[in-house]
C-alpha cells in the first residue's frame, strides 16, 4: 500500500519523521547523520529517507515550500504510514532584531494567514500549537547540548512576497519571533489526527536587519537544530 504522493510501502517510514521543507536538506541530513540509509521516495524530487540514529529508526522527508505542499505530505505520513512524531526542521525569517542568523527557535504555537485553516474553522481562529511533550524534551535537549534557543510563537504565511511595507509590525509587537511557511498546518493536521508535532526553526535571515544566509548554508548547515531534533528520536 502506498499514498498518492509517496512511493514508500507501509512499514518503510519510521514513526518519527523529520520534516525539512528543502528535499536537498533531507538528503544532506540522511547522508551525514544517519546510518543504514534507504531512500524510499523520489517522486517529484521530494526525497525521503529512512535510517538509524544511535540505533533508533528515523525518517526524514522533504515537504516543499508552503502549507499547500507540506499539508499533503503531513496528511499522508500520518494517515497512510501511521507516523506518530512529526518534527519540522526548517528555516525562518526573524522579525525580532536581536535574533541572530543560525539561532534556533522552538515554536510553541503558530499564527498564520492560511486559507485552509480559515475555511476549516469557518472564519474563526484556531490556536495551532506544538505537542508539549516534544517541546519540553527539545528544550531540555538543547540545554543538555549547550545550544541556545528561543522559545515562543511564530507566524506561518502562504505569501512570501507581499506589497505591504510594514506587514510584520503588528506581529512583531505581539511577540512573534519569526516567519515560516509550514508550521501552522503541521500543528493543525497533527492535532486533527492525534499525532504529535513540533517545529524547530533556524533563523536564516532577519527581515528587520536585512541579514541573510546563503543558499548553500541553508542546505548544508544548521547543525544545532538537527542535533536537537535527532536527540528526540
Amino acid at each position: 500500500m502506498r499514498s498518492l504522493h509517496l512511493e514508500a510501502e507501509v512499514g518503510q517510514i519510521a514513526e518519527t519523521v523529520l520534516l525539512p521543507g528543502d528535499p536537498l536538506r533531507a538528503k544532506f541530513v540522511a547522508e551525514n547523520f544517519l546510518t543504514d540509509v534507504v531512500c524510499y521516495n523520489k517522486v517529484r524530487g521530494m526525497y525521503g529517507f529512512t535510517g538509524t540514529y544511535k540505533g533508533q529508526k528515523v525518517s526524514i522527508q522533504g515537504t516543499g515550500m508552503g502549507m499547500g505542499s507540506a499539508g499533503i505530505y503531513i496528511h499522508e505520513l500520518i494517515n497512510t504510514y501511521k507516523c506518530q512524531n512529526l518534527i519540522r526542521v526548517g528555516t525562518c525569517g526573524s522579525i525580532q532584531p536581536e535574533l541572530d542568523l543560525g539561532q534556533v527557535i522552538l515554536a510553541m504555537s503558530a499564527s498564520g494567514d492560511s486559507d485552509a485553516n480559515s475555511l476549516l474553522f469557518k472564519g474563526m481562529h484556531y490556536a495551532a500549537t506544538a505537542d508539549f511533550g516534544l517541546l519540553y524534551k527539545a528544550y531540555e535537549m538543547a540545554k543538555e547540548l549547550n545550544i541556545k534557543t528561543h522559545t515562543g510563537s511564530v507566524f506561518s504565511t502562504n505569501t512570501f512576497y507581499d506589497l505591504e511595507p510594514n506587514r510584520w509590525e503588528v506581529w512583531q509587537k505581539h511577540g512573534i519571533l519569526g516567519v515560516d511557511m509550514e508550521s501552522q498546518i503541521l500543528f493543525t493536521i497533527a492535532k486533527r489526527f492525534g499525532a504529535k508535532a513540533l517545529a524547530l526553526l533556524t533563523v536564516s535571515d532577519n527581515i528587520i536587519t536585512g541579514s541573510a544566509s546563503s543558499q548553500q548554508e541553508r542546505e548544508n548547515t544548521f547543525n544545532d537544530m538537527m542535533k536537537i531534533a535527532l536527540g528526540l528520536v
